[in-house]
């Protein structure tokens, strides 16, 4: 399939994920991340069965930092990436950014508890606040499925500097139907204790069953390399693990 047409086929499929998912990205998110902010993290680890931390893990390994450098985490959430990147080398410069005030209330918490001060951003990361070729790494983990993905990576590559690395984690469509079928089904009934145990509100309760659409209608891991390709990042590196569940992209701006 020629450039072109791989840019046409992406971008019709973005336009039909706006489409499905527009109402919720627009009207509810905002009000699902208010009312799971305090618990996020803990959610996460039980419906994952206690296997949160190991995926949180497993995308830290493949990020590279360096002495002085500028970082952005976007859809920063609670700053578990921020902070993390920052135990690893303490005297970087790393911004936060993120709709949800909640989450990153619980963030930066979280850092000023380990003795680290990010700075937060709030805003709408379809449109990053920031200068051309500004940034030496940025990172996304966990959001992308809500978001027109193109777009924010494109915006992340417009802000990295020449040769800097973009880092992304997320849950990813399996290219196996079957572990897909069985993936979907886990969600539903992972959802609903999570949401019983935590006692959550109407709307994290009402978007059950968006998160497993917006699964559904996403990417595979090497979808994923390819829309990055299509972005014009080089040097693409991508690994999945639980059957092709949760996928770890590792890209580079192109320096010419």
């Amino acid at each position: 399939m020629a450039n072109g047409e791989r840019a046409i086929k992406f971008t019709a499929h973005e336009d039909n994920r706006e489409q499905q998912f527009k109402q919720v990205w627009s009207h509810e998110l905002n009000d699902v991340f208010a009312d799971v902010a305090k618990y996020y993290d803990r959610a996460n680890y039980i419906a994952s069965l206690g296997l949160w931390s190991w995926f949180r893990k497993s995308f830290l390994s493949t990020i590279s930092v360096q002495k002085g450098q500028k970082v952005l985490d976007v859809c920063a959430g609670t700053n578990a990436v921020g902070i993390a990147v920052l135990e690893k080398q303490p005297d970087l410069k790393v911004t936060a950014m993120d709709r949800s005030r909640d989450m990153q209330e619980v963030g930066r918490k979280q850092a000023k508890k380990k003795g680290f001060e990010i700075d937060s951003v709030i805003g709408d990361v379809h449109q990053l606040p920031f200068p051309d070729n500004h940034f030496d790494v940025v990172t996304l983990q966990f959001a992308s499925r809500h978001l027109r993905i193109m777009d924010v990576a494109s915006e992340i590559n417009r802000v990295l500097k020449p040769g800097g690395h973009f880092y992304h984690s997320d849950m990813l469509r399996p290219g196996n139907k079957v572990v897909e079928k069985l993936y979907y089904a886990y969600l539903k009934i992972s959802l609903t204790a999570t949401a019983w145990i935590f006692h959550s509100g109407p709307a994290a309760l009402n978007c059950r069953d968006y998160f497993i659409n917006t699964l559904h209608m996403f990417y595979s891991a090497d979808e994923f390399s390819d829309l990055l390709r299509q972005l014009g990042y080089t040097g693409i590196d991508s690994k999945t693990i639980l059957g092709g569940m949760l996928g770890f992209h590792k890209a580079t701006k192109n320096s010419d």
